[in-house]
């Protein structure tokens, strides 16, 4: 394979975890789902993240557990029962 193909595929699994995280967010922000479903949903884009990026973990748990985590303190703690 090819630098260029790899780094287009390595750009490709970067834009789907992305939109991944983008999914949980919105999950948190727009949904009534309870935290065990958006934590399973957020633990989903972290294996992905593990399966592309194995090298690169503690990035996402940098940026999107950290984001996660923080949204759903802003929007959902004292909402639940």
């Amino acid at each position: 394979m090819s630098n260029r193909e790899h780094f287009r595929i390595e750009r490709e699994q970067a834009h789907q975890l992305g939109r991944m995280a983008d999914h949980v967010c919105g999950l948190i922000l727009t949904s009534d789902l309870p935290r065990i479903d958006v934590d399973i949903a957020a633990q989903e884009v972290r294996e992905e993240c593990e399966q592309f990026f194995p090298e690169k973990v503690w990035l996402f748990e940098m940026i999107y557990e950290s984001r996660f985590h923080r949204l759903w303190e802003q929007f959902r703690e004292g909402l639940e029962e």
